[in-house]
């Protein structure tokens, strides 16, 4: 009787130990976070994009369809402060407005990735052998296909759009998650704690889960920081090809592919969007470049 009372106790004192450790870690790794230059200057932009997304109803000065042909292509001023485009309506607002798209793709795409990757990888490492096989050739199909003539083909198939652009991200990024958290369950599914749970009659899931995958958040959350910025690289690059947003939506992208006709006469209208793209994928790529030295002991240094 004592002896089925002991492994209950056991089990709980053992995820307890993990789970105070894991916290410990937490705070050093934000502790060590903030002492990053770049990782907070890339915080502090992706923060202030967000925030603009979420205020644009607030912050834009007009609404991104208001035309007045009258003052197409005024240059920056008190009453436009980024300057109009050839229909005359407010280039601040629509990127304002723009920003949401940006952030809606990105955020989507990379949930979506994130999930499907992480899943299938552990699956693949945790039970190799047929699994493995087939998990690793549908990885190795989807990076066979370069993002820009996938998209291509689901334009061709379903139309140009943001549907269009969110499949062929998802469709192309998938693979990386897969390929990094399969890696990190070969190296860790011999060791020490996870033997320790199997002798204490943790099942798979639960190993898999509470054991393992929470010792991948590492390079997960560097790999989806950095997917992030690719993704709103390649929404923009495909709205100025005309694959993704269509017109009336305001895309950072689409604003770019109408200024470039009045690249000489209004260089505001492209240099401004384009600014917003910059600063963006910056941003995503300092904080992720931060994270990796943070969370990568053999970069960090302790």
């Amino acid at each position: 009787m004592g002896k089925q009372l002991e492994t209950p106790l056991e089990e709980l004192t053992f995820e307890a130990t993990e789970t105070q450790e894991y916290s410990r870690e937490q705070i050093r790794t934000w502790t060590r976070l903030r002492k990053s230059p770049s990782a907070m200057i890339g915080l502090t932009l992706i923060l202030l994009l967000v925030l603009i997304a979420l205020m644009a109803n607030f912050v834009a000065p007009q609404g991104i369809d208001d035309q007045d042909l009258r003052k197409g292509l005024f240059s920056p001023r008190r009453e436009f402060l980024l300057g109009t485009d050839e229909l005359g309506r407010d280039l601040m607002s629509r990127i304002i407005y723009g920003s949401r798209v940006s952030l809606e793709v990105a955020i989507l795409v990379t949930s979506v990735s994130l999930a499907t990757g992480v899943s299938l990888g552990a699956i693949a490492g945790f039970y190799g052998g047929r699994i493995d096989t087939i998990i690793q050739g549908a990885v190795d199909i989807s990076w066979a296909f370069p993002t820009v003539l996938l998209a291509i083909f689901l334009v061709a198939v379903l139309g140009p759009s943001l549907i269009s652009v969110m499949l062929a991200i998802g469709l192309g990024y998938w693979g990386g998650f897969a390929r990094i958290v399969r890696g990190q369950i070969l190296s860790l599914r011999e060791r020490e704690f996870v033997l320790a749970a199997r002798a204490l009659g943790a099942n798979n899931s639960r190993i898999m889960f509470l054991h393992l995958l929470p010792n991948c958040i590492a390079p997960v959350i560097v790999m989806a920081t950095l997917m992030l910025a690719d993704a709103i690289l390649i929404e923009a690059t495909l709205s100025f090809l005309g694959m993704g947003a269509q017109p009336p939506t305001p895309s950072w992208g689409s604003i770019l592919a109408g200024g470039r006709a009045y690249l000489r006469l209004a260089p505001w209208v492209t240099i401004f969007p384009g600014l917003a793209i910059m600063l963006t994928v910056l941003g995503f790529n300092l904080l992720g470049d931060g994270l990796r030295d943070t969370l990568d002991p053999r970069l960090r240094g302790t």
